[in-house]
């Protein structure tokens, strides 16, 4: 792996000036941050546009709080997914200007030199849920599309069992650069709404319903046998991953309008 000349020159100044230690300079130089229980990736977002994102369900309070030190010493944006109470609070009590969403079970971090909900925003993505018990898992990717600095357009509670209640939000969708549909039961309402859109519709099924939804997995196969052309489909509660991939689109339309603006 080989950084760019600005980015080695700018460690080596912070080297020369005592911002930085030697094994802090090496670290970052190497692209990566070697703990006692991770490795974390630190030169992520030169090559993919973000940071790593930190998976925090099964790590031990310690360990996701010694990985968010690394990423914020290393000046990353950081998010964490699958958050549980303890290690929010632990890290709450580590970073004060953590964000903190129970529902989501999300934290992000914002960067060091600025308050993240006070950028300007990226495009736009419409988030739909089509019903209120697909919340958390909306909420998951409407803090991941936050930590990615879009816009965002949550409409809750449109499924089809109410047909007339898309019809009256068709107009919010009309603008976006991509539209995320959380869905459990027989996830029809992604099909739905990629009859009545132009740009891509990500679907996330969810595990709610009976006993025959299969814990999400009836959700996933309607989807991804949606007959609508634009729909594809992440994994039963993905929610960040629905995001992140809504962002990704997102920002290569910003950058496709402003190089033709």
């Amino acid at each position: 792996m080989t950084l760019p000349r600005e980015h080695i020159e700018q460690l080596l100044l912070q080297f020369q000036s005592g911002q930085l230690d030697l094994e802090a300079a090496t670290r970052r130089l190497a692209g990566s941050d070697r703990l006692a229980t991770a490795h974390v990736d630190v030169d992520r977002q030169r090559r993919c546009g973000f940071t790593e994102v930190v998976y925090c369900e099964g790590k031990s309070v310690g360990s996701v709080v010694e990985i968010f030190k690394s990423l914020s010493t290393h000046d990353q944006h950081c998010l964490g997914t699958r958050v549980s109470k303890e290690q929010a609070t632990a890290l709450e009590e580590c970073f004060p200007k953590i964000i903190y969403n129970a529902t989501a079970r999300t934290v992000r971090l914002p960067r060091p030199d600025k308050d993240v909900d006070g950028l300007e925003p990226v495009g736009k993505v419409s988030l739909l849920t089509a019903g209120t018990s697909d919340l958390p898992v909306a909420e998951e990717a409407r803090e991941t599309l936050y930590w990615m600095d879009c816009e965002v357009d949550l409409i809750v509670d449109i499924g089809v069992a109410g047909p007339h209640r898309l019809q009256e939000q068709v107009h919010r969708l009309q603008d976006s650069d991509a539209v995320v549909v959380v869905a459990g039961m027989e996830g029809a309402l992604p099909s739905v709404v990629g009859g009545y859109v132009d740009c891509p519709v990500i679907a996330v099924p969810t595990s709610v319903g009976y006993g025959a939804s299969f814990g999400g997995v009836t959700a996933l196969l309607g989807m991804l046998n949606s007959c609508a052309s634009n729909v594809t489909v992440v994994n039963i509660d993905a929610g960040f991953k629905g995001g992140y991939v809504a962002g990704l689109i997102t920002h290569r339309m910003s950058k496709a309008r402003k190089k033709t603006s």
